[in-house]
């Protein structure tokens, strides 16, 4: 059994889970202080790619990074590098189905951060990186980390936009997502249910470290007071 679907699916998710982890903990920072108006529009466009089908996000990333287009066209040229129908391809298409993930949850933790923390360490003279680094990010971590934990196990299991701009190569860009879909289509049912079955198991741990982690907070949260 060929274990580089897994390793590939692994790699995809941990990297893609850490540019979200920056990208939608930043933008989740920034909508947060914008006006209401273009709050509501920042939060519609980063929002999205949750709504739309995959397939969709995969063609737009096509029309943008392909070998014939701006950005694939430039990166070609000047650095020689595809940026379609390669691994790495799937770590652009999977952070953008992610992103709004990793925002939203992120988001919902600011909201409900306490600004009164923020005015008395500035009355303590304390910087805005220190407040934000070792008194905001602290009490939004419960946020933060559920967001982290659900991308990765949405990107572990991202087909869709994957398949349109990373295809499926043995060895190459292959992923347990897309390898239970050619397994399926040349009737191996035997080797697509263990896939499936790994799948399933990787997710389900995924799930039950969040929710050890909640429960393990309600019950610090019930003790402190």
């Amino acid at each position: 059994m060929d274990l580089y679907p897994l390793f590939n699916s692994i790699r995809i998710a941990l990297l893609s889970t850490a540019v979200i982890l920056v990208l939608g903990t930043a933008a989740a920072v920034i909508v947060k202080k914008l006006p209401r108006f273009l709050k509501g529009v920042f939060d519609c466009l980063f929002t999205l790619p949750l709504v739309l089908p995959p397939t969709v996000v995969g063609y737009l990333l096509l029309r943008l990074l392909g070998p014939k287009r701006p950005v694939g066209a430039w990166f070609l040229r000047v650095f020689d590098t595809r940026l379609t129908m390669t691994w790495y391809s799937a770590v652009f298409a999977t952070a953008v189905v992610i992103f709004p993930l990793m925002y939203r949850t992120a988001r919902g933790a600011f909201e409900s951060y306490d600004e009164n923390l923020t005015l008395a360490g500035q009355t303590l003279g304390l910087g805005r990186a220190y407040i934000f680094f070792r008194i905001t990010v602290p009490c939004c971590r419960a946020g933060i980390i559920a967001g982290t934990v659900l991308s990765f196990a949405r990107a572990l299991g991202e087909y869709g936009a994957t398949t349109m701009i990373a295809g499926y190569t043995p060895g190459r860009t292959a992923t347990i997502s897309t390898t239970v879909y050619q397994l399926w289509r040349t009737d191996n049912d035997e080797l697509a249910l263990k896939w499936v079955l790994i799948n399933i198991a990787i997710s389900a741990a995924v799930l039950f470290v969040i929710n050890f982690y909640e429960g393990r907070n309600r019950k610090h949260g019930k003790s402190a007071v």
